[in-house]
């Protein structure tokens, strides 16, 4: 047939269709997570979109995309840590705090 290869082949099954609107939902959510302020609601999204992306990833068992994934899942998992238990700091301010207190461990 005449762009057969240009249309698109619609999942057969339910489990199919939830696997591609995960990767969908995860997609969005991660390119969702650069727009939102407080840093703590970005990462859990970051997160939760980065486990959409991995579970599609997994049905279409590709495995760079895999790591790709879990890489970033797990780099916004550690961050969100980090700030739920207070060490994550990053403000000018607390920088140079830490970088003066640095300072005079070493002398």
């Amino acid at each position: 047939m005449f762009l057969e290869s240009c249309l698109p082949i619609f999942p057969s099954c339910t489990e199919e269709w939830y696997l591609i609107l995960s990767g969908i939902l995860g997609a969005i959510l991660l390119i969702y997570s650069q727009f939102v302020e407080p840093e703590h609601r970005r990462d859990i999204i970051r997160f939760l979109g980065a486990g959409g992306l991995f579970v599609y990833s997994d049905y279409v068992s590709n495995t760079v995309f895999m790591i790709a994934s879990a890489g970033i899942g797990l780099a916004a998992l550690i961050e969100f840590i980090e700030i739920l238990i207070g060490v994550h700091k990053h403000l000018p301010e607390d920088l140079k705090t830490s970088i003066k207190r640095h300072k005079g461990m070493k002398k």
